[in-house]
């Protein structure tokens, strides 16, 4: 009797917490639709890959990497689609390939080749990013309400984002757009983290000789929201958008005079900033002023000011 081979549709279906499950991977937190893990590409101690169960897609923020699972089968087992496809309709087959090709099935515990190694897209997998639609002003209710639970006034927001609408694996969605150097955007909304391609750093240029650094570009937002009502912060400033662009960033960031660093204080926040602290002492470490706390925004949902409360020590510059 003929095997089945599941078609490019049937494998998207298919649930990707299940799927995860199966290779032994097992979600460290989960937050409504939100599953958090350890990546399943490199040994971390501090989850950075999430699955959103809702819209069954994946994303590593380490990597700056996401899709569905077909994007991560070709990743996790190093092969083609059509061997993918394989592997999901006879995994005992795919045991054979991987004998024939010498490649093991990644754990925890392997380490995958550098991202440079990884193949190329095919024409097909293109067409699965992310599509931009529409970019404009922010009036949906949905993204005025989330910038209200992030702290962050819809007319402060309104300077630095957009509304994007796009599509995603056949279906719309509207979320907050903060665009990139490179013509991309970082998209959020309450149920969606991601980004468009190209993926790349955001740097805000007023001609300064110093610049403020972010992992993200909600702690930016939240740094312009403490000091909405003072004079205007005279440095420039670059959101990573993923510390993976730090290595990338740095001769941007050390062609100024001082660099003042709030990164996240996670494991893999935190690691960075101790990494850029030794590179030069150009660099300066802000994140002190949010201690016990993520990140600033987290700072800022938890000590929400009035303006008259705001002093500019809380600027750390």
């Amino acid at each position: 009797m003929n095997q089945h081979i599941f078609s490019c549709r049937e494998a998207k279906q298919k649930d990707l917490v299940e799927y995860l499950d199966s290779l032994s991977h097992r979600p460290q937190k989960i937050h409504g639709n939100d599953y958090w893990y350890l990546s399943p590409f490199r040994e971390e101690k501090t989850p950075s890959f999430k699955v959103n169960r809702k819209f069954n897609i994946w994303y590593d923020h380490g990597m700056g990497k996401g899709g569905n699972l077909i994007d991560f089968g070709i990743l996790y087992h190093h092969c083609s689609i059509r061997e993918f496809l394989q592997k999901l309709s006879d995994p005992s087959s795919f045991q054979q390939l991987n004998r024939l090709t010498g490649i093991k099935s990644q754990h925890p515990d392997n380490i995958p080749p550098p991202l440079n190694a990884l193949p190329a897209e095919s024409p097909e997998e293109e067409k699965r990013r992310i599509k931009i639609l529409s970019a404009g002003e922010i009036i949906a209710p949905t993204l005025v309400h989330y910038l209200t639970t992030r702290s962050i006034p819809v007319d402060l927001a309104s300077q630095y984002c957009r509304q994007v609408d796009f599509e995603l694996y056949g279906k719309r969605i509207t979320a907050l757009g903060f665009p990139n150097k490179s013509g991309g955007f970082e998209l959020r909304n309450p149920n969606f983290k991601g980004s468009s391609s190209p993926k790349d750093i955001s740097f805000i240029d007023i001609g300064s000789q110093e610049v403020t650094v972010f992992e993200g570009f909600f702690s930016y937002l939240s740094l312009q929201r403490i000091n909405q009502y003072q004079d205007p912060i005279m440095t420039n400033f670059l959101v990573l958008n993923s510390l993976a662009f730090l290595e990338k960033a740095r001769p941007l960031m050390e062609g100024h005079t001082n660099i003042h660093l709030f990164l996240d204080r996670d494991h893999a926040g935190q690691q960075s900033t101790d990494k850029a602290l030794q590179w030069d002492q150009k660099y300066k470490d802000h994140s002190d002023f949010y201690t016990g706390y993520k990140d600033l925004n987290e700072w800022l949902k938890e000590n929400t000011i009035a303006p008259r409360q705001i002093h500019r020590q809380s600027r750390h510059l």
